[in-house]
Formats: C-alpha cells, sequence, structure tokens
C-alpha cells in the first residue's frame, strides 16, 4: 500500500478523470485528531491525487495551499466533504468523505433516461449544494454527471457533488494557455468557452445541461471535435425534446441562457424545480399543474452573483511534507 502523507495508506484505484485518480484509502492507525478533519484511525476514505501535471505547476501549488481553508469549510449534505489537503515533494491530494455508489455518468449509461419528475427532484437537490457554496463564494465551474455521485440512503438516491477546487486550481496561466479553458465542453457555459468573466451563472448554465441530460440521455449539444461543440453552446440554441413537459422545459431553457444574467440563482432553481416535480407527475392536483406552468416566474436571477476571483485567497497552512 503506498502511503499519502503521515495520516493516510492508497489501497485501490476506483476511478481516473481529467485531473488525476480516485483512491479508496484508509487512515493509518497513527493518524487521528491531527487530520484537518478529525477521523477514526483506520477509517476507509477517498483521496484524489491529482496528474502530475498539475503537481508540478508552481501556481497550482500554491493555489491548492492557500485555498484549503475555502476547501475545508464547504460542508453541505450535498456535497461530498474535503477532509483534508497534502502535499508531498510533487505529489498533490484531496482527501474526502468516501461515498459508496456510482457517479451519475455511469447510473445514466446503465439505467437510461430520468423521468422528469425524478430528474427534476434529483437537480433540486444538486441546486442546494450549489446555493451553499455561492454562498460561501465558491464557484464548481465543471458541472457534469462524472462529478455526482449517488448515495444509497435508505433505498434512496442521494447526490453529492464532488470535485469542488479543482477547475479552480487547475486553472493556471501555464495550463490553460495548453487548454485554452478550464471545464468539459459539453457543459461549458458560453462565457467559459469565450474567456470572459465567469460567476456562478456557469453552474447554472452546468445544472441546465445536466438536466437536459438526465431526461435525454445525452447534452443538447455534440459534435466531432470540441471546437465544434463549444461553437454550438455560443451559436445555437437548444431544442425541447418531445418527452420534456413544458414546466420543465421553462426551467431548463432558462439555464441555458447565453446571457449569464438571465439565468435563475441556485436557490430559485431549487425551489422552482420542486414546483415543477409537484405539478407535472400523474397524480399532480390542478392547483399544483397551474403552479407548474407559471413555474418562470420564480427564476430570478442572482443579483449578487459569485464571482470566480482572478487572485488566489488568502494563505493557509496545510500539511507539506519535504520531498
Amino acid at each position: 500500500m503506498r502511503p499519502v502523507g503521515s495520516k493516510y495508506l492508497l489501497e485501490e484505484p476506483l476511478g481516473r478523470g481529467a485531473t488525476g485518480v480516485v483512491w479508496r484509502a484508509r487512515q493509518r492507525e497513527t493518524a487521528g485528531a491531527e487530520a484537518a478533519v478529525a477521523g477514526q484511525p483506520g477509517e476507509t476514505v477517498a483521496i484524489k491525487v491529482l496528474k502530475e501535471e498539475l503537481a508540478n505547476d508552481a501556481d497550482v501549488v500554491m493555489r491548492f495551499l492557500r485555498e484549503r481553508s475555502v476547501l475545508l469549510r464547504l460542508t453541505h449534505p450535498n456535497i461530498v466533504r474535503t477532509r483534508d489537503l497534502v502535499v508531498e515533494g510533487d505529489l498533490l491530494a484531496l482527501v474526502m468523505d468516501l461515498v459508496d455508489g456510482p457517479d451519475l455518468h455511469r447510473y445514466l449509461r446503465d439505467n437510461g433516461p430520468f423521468s422528469p419528475v425524478a430528474a427534476a427532484l434529483l437537480t433540486a437537490q444538486i441546486a442546494d449544494a450549489l446555493a451553499a457554496s455561492h454562498a460561501d463564494g465558491v464557484v464548481h465551474r465543471d458541472l457534469k454527471p462524472a462529478n455526482v455521485l449517488l448515495k444509497d440512503d435508505n433505498g434512496q438516491m442521494h447526490p453529492m457533488l464532488t470535485d469542488f477546487g479543482i477547475a479552480r486550481l487547475a486553472d493556471s496561466p501555464g495550463l490553460t494557455r495548453t487548454h485554452e479553458f478550464v471545464g468539459t465542453p459539453a457543459y461549458v457555459a458560453p462565457e467559459s468557452a469565450e474567456g470572459r468573466p465567469q460567476t456562478s451563472a456557469v453552474d447554472i448554465y452546468g445544472a441546465g445541461i445536466l438536466m437536459y441530460e438526465l431526461v435525454t440521455g445525452h447534452p443538447p449539444f455534440a459534435g466531432a471535435t470540441a471546437l465544434e461543440v463549444l461553437h454550438r453552446h455560443l451559436s445555437e440554441e437548444p431544442r425541447r425534446p418531445s418527452t420534456v413537459p413544458e414546466p420543465l422545459w421553462t426551467v431548463i431553457e432558462r439555464c441555458l441562457r447565453k446571457n449569464p444574467d438571465q439565468r435563475p440563482s441556485a436557490e430559485n432553481l431549487a425551489r422552482a424545480l420542486r414546483v415543477v416535480a409537484a405539478g407535472v407527475g400523474v397524480h399532480s392536483s390542478a392547483a399544483q399543474i397551474d403552479a407548474a406552468l407559471g413555474v418562470g416566474a420564480l427564476l430570478a436571477p442572482d443579483p449578487a452573483p459569485a464571482a470566480v476571483p482572478d487572485t488566489p485567497g488568502a494563505a493557509d497552512p496545510t500539511q507539506v511534507l519535504p520531498s
């Protein structure tokens, strides 16, 4: 078993993504209260070891250290908790709670699209998580099904948003010169694709893409190349699938507005989706149906959206080990 810092041992890889590898790991028997978020010796955790390209970028390392306090304080029932950050030579790792369950991308692949009611209720919980993070000034910037883990909660799917802070850490001058933007082409907001200033509205756009995919099985914009996909985000309007009820489409369309100032706040999005879920089911009352048809009135924008900062936050020490 490979050690990570003085507190953790990697056991087996769980998945590989664009920014690193996630491992099942455990806290060493000799570690406990010294961790940033105290755990029990021998406790199983998830550790994301960032790829070497990130670990070898000095700007990324500084952001990693300085944003520790932001990541550690970000707690919500629908957010995977970050427990610790480790810097060891050329290794950067985030220690998180282990969530036993598939990610939403895998679930969609194996089970197909959601019903409109299920899609609305699941996305409402994700919007709850975004509302909490935006209130704390944290923008996710890479919302997509692969970053939503599905925890089994007494037979109910409990979505948990993960990878907070990864897009921000990866957005260093050296890396963005190579990759042009940080994010995933199928889910990137128009302003991100164009390199314009970004706010929490990029997450709302991502939520709109995610909702579309939940009810259709695929994102609204596709193409043979990343550039073609980005162009469609900038120039094409999404088309309403025949299987999507009008109230849900009203919400999706508002989230996918090209102008970020026209997208709803995360808090209003969550509220609207619960109204939609209540009004498009087979047992909906006349009052619930009418409320769902008027959902557009609930989708007010955020008057003060959280901005993606140009500079890192205040310094905060973490576990730094010599190489």
